[in-house]
């Protein structure tokens, strides 16, 4: 009969051994190559995109989106307060902020809205601190939930994972957590069962963390052009005037729409228009012509240079 404490060692081994292989470890590099190795062809048409996710997605920037694309473009959405894959596909975990996300003209409940099959994309957001997400949320497991069912509803769905970012104040550093980040965590963990499972027709990367690190290392290095000099100048501000360090304001929202505009449609936005409205119809705060063509001009040339994106290179 075995002992207390040899039992008691042997799950601290069983334990020990199903964290570093079920969360421990990412998927290698090689793996992921060869499932980013053919991009997309672009599409031919303008689309109709499905949006899930939280405050980082919001209203705005998918608003903005729909008018950077042009007449055509359609999306509806299904928004909580930092939600997870997992709680937007559990029936009875609660969705934090869901009445007031979504009391708006654009929500359509996302599994009976994805299982029409009516839409040519899909963007799949995970709640942030990622490794919070990886720990308690299954987020690898619920990615690929979510990408297979939209998979079933409509094979020729494209389905975009959007990386977002952390707090500007994070205390490992936040360009050093973005430069981790994506490999470690969005790729590495986050996507590694549905890579594995489809690598023939994986889970492409809209990557917005990846655009603001190199933004916020133009304007470090060159002081910035005007009404942009720093990365905090898209970020929003609380009421009392104190600094937002996770959401974005109007400026911040343009950038993040530019880049769902480079990855779905396979489009340089140089040039595009960048006076635009809110959601809500009103006239958001435009960045000034210096800044939306830094914010154009950063956003192609990281699309362009991130295989995962499914862009051409």
């Amino acid at each position: 009969m075995f002992k207390p404490v040899l039992i008691l060692g042997l799950l601290g081994l069983a334990a020990l051994a199903w964290w570093y292989f079920g969360t421990s470890r990412k998927l290698p590099a090689d793996t992921v190559a060869a499932a980013y190795a053919t991009p997309l062809t672009a599409p031919s048409a303008t689309l109709s995109v499905y949006h899930l996710g939280h405050s980082l997605v919001g209203r705005d920037m998918p608003a903005m989106l729909e008018q950077l694309a042009g007449s055509g473009h359609s999306h509806h959405s299904q928004l909580g307060w930092g939600t997870s894959l997992r709680e937007h596909w559990e029936p009875d975990v609660a969705i934090n902020g869901f009445d007031a996300e979504n009391a708006h003209s654009r929500f359509k409940p996302a599994r009976d809205a994805l299982a029409t099959g009516s839409y040519d994309a899909v963007v799949l957001t995970e709640m942030v601190e990622i490794k919070d997400a990886i720990k308690y949320h299954d987020s690898s497991k619920y990615l690929k939930i979510w990408a297979d069912f939209v998979r079933q509803a409509n094979p020729e769905a494209r389905i975009y994972l959007y990386e977002s970012w952390h707090n500007l104040d994070d205390p490992e550093g936040w360009l050093v957590r973005l430069d981790r980040d994506l490999d470690t965590y969005w790729i590495g963990k986050v996507l590694a069962d549905d890579l594995k499972a489809h690598p023939e027709n994986p889970v492409r990367v809209i990557p917005g963390g990846q655009v603001m690190a190199r933004l916020a290392r133009t304007l470090l290095d060159s002081g910035g052009v005007a009404g942009l000099k720093q990365i905090e100048d898209l970020f929003a501000k609380h009421p009392d005037g104190t600094q937002d360090t996770i959401h974005l304001n109007d400026q911040g929202a343009y950038l993040i729409a530019l880049t769902h505009y480079a990855v779905l449609y396979h489009l340089d936005p140089k040039g595009l228009p960048h006076t635009l409205l809110r959601a809500d119809g009103t006239p958001a705060q435009a960045p000034t012509q210096e800044a939306a063509e830094l914010m154009q001009k950063t956003v192609w040339e990281v699309v362009t240079s991130m295989p995962c994106t499914g862009v051409a290179q």
